[in-house]
């Protein structure tokens, strides 16, 4: 009998951003993988701490508890092989997660299974496997070692800068090119015309179909927006989120004050952002998810 998961929301995680395996990869960066498997062989009933993405994971499992049918699902992606990935698996039911599906690919990266499978959002601790989904048109992000609190609800919270993030970089392109000013001012100019869409546009379109199904006021799912603007370059935004139909429950607009603080008010269980020095200062506050696309991640020539 063959299944679909064409209706479902679909994150693909991979085991580093699920649980913490520092040890386990130190003794694979020092030692080589035969004493990578050696070690997770024996280790293998050994109960993993939560990694970074652990919390966010918990509270998306939820859903399906709240509506009575399983509406979202979570996929592990790992360059473990299925033996030493054992380790992995028996954490997971230790946890009582309910995660049920896994591509484990003996060393080579797994970003190849992330269009069968239909995922919506990539996260991993590998930059250059969140460059290979976003290239093919997937959400992802790679997650900021940093500070990720347990909050004591289970709402589940989601961040997201603007631009190069939800919208296209190109207002982005005109301030790092021209400076403040020319993007304030070009920004104005544009204010009826709506922004393209970037990497997240379409996780947030699926996200919002989910919220759909609660009621607004017992809706276990917040989307924020948290942007360094400020007015005037506050219209185009709500006029191209109207555009699109898409309705955001929190917008910050920071006019270039740091994020973290308000990130923390907020209780984000993730925070996405294009910029790493925004990443770097978010980390500190709340888990956080860069995503390696737009101007800002070009190189400097």
């Amino acid at each position: 009998m063959s299944t679909q998961l064409s209706d479902k929301l679909v994150i693909a995680i991979s085991s580093r951003a699920l649980f913490n395996l520092s040890d386990s990869h130190r003794v694979f960066e020092e030692q080589g993988l035969e004493a990578f498997a050696a070690y997770q062989m024996e280790h293998e009933n050994d109960v993993l701490e939560k990694g970074d993405a652990f919390p966010l994971v918990q509270k998306f499992l939820q859903i399906n508890q709240r509506l009575e049918q399983s509406r979202v699902e979570v996929i592990l992606l790992s360059r473990n092989s299925a033996d030493t990935g054992l380790r992995v698996f028996n954490s997971i039911e230790h946890y009582g997660l309910d995660i049920t599906r896994a591509a484990f690919c003996n060393g080579e990266s797994p970003w190849r299974y992330i269009a069968p499978f239909g995922c919506h959002l990539f996260l991993s601790s590998d930059g250059s496997d969140v460059r290979r989904a976003l290239e093919r048109g997937v959400a992802a992000a790679t997650l900021v070692a940093g500070s990720s609190r347990e909050r004591e609800d289970d709402i589940l919270r989601f961040a997201f800068d603007g631009d190069a993030v939800i919208f296209s970089d190109e207002a982005e392109q005109i301030f790092k090119r021209d400076g403040l000013a020319a993007f304030a001012a070009a920004e104005r100019a544009s204010a009826q015309q709506p922004l393209g869409g970037g990497p997240f546009k379409g996780f947030l379109e699926a996200l919002q179909q989910l919220q759909a199904e609660f009621a607004a006021e017992s809706c276990p799912i917040r989307t924020a927006l948290v942007t360094a603007r400020s007015a005037p370059a506050h219209e185009r935004v709500i006029r191209t989120l109207r555009a699109w139909n898409i309705r955001i429950d929190e917008s910050v607009f920071l006019g270039g004050l740091p994020k973290g603080e308000f990130l923390r008010a907020f209780g984000a269980d993730v925070f996405f952002d294009d910029q790493p020095a925004h990443c770097a200062s978010a980390a500190e506050h709340v888990a956080t998810g860069h995503v390696p696309h737009g101007v800002a991640n070009e190189p400097v020539s």
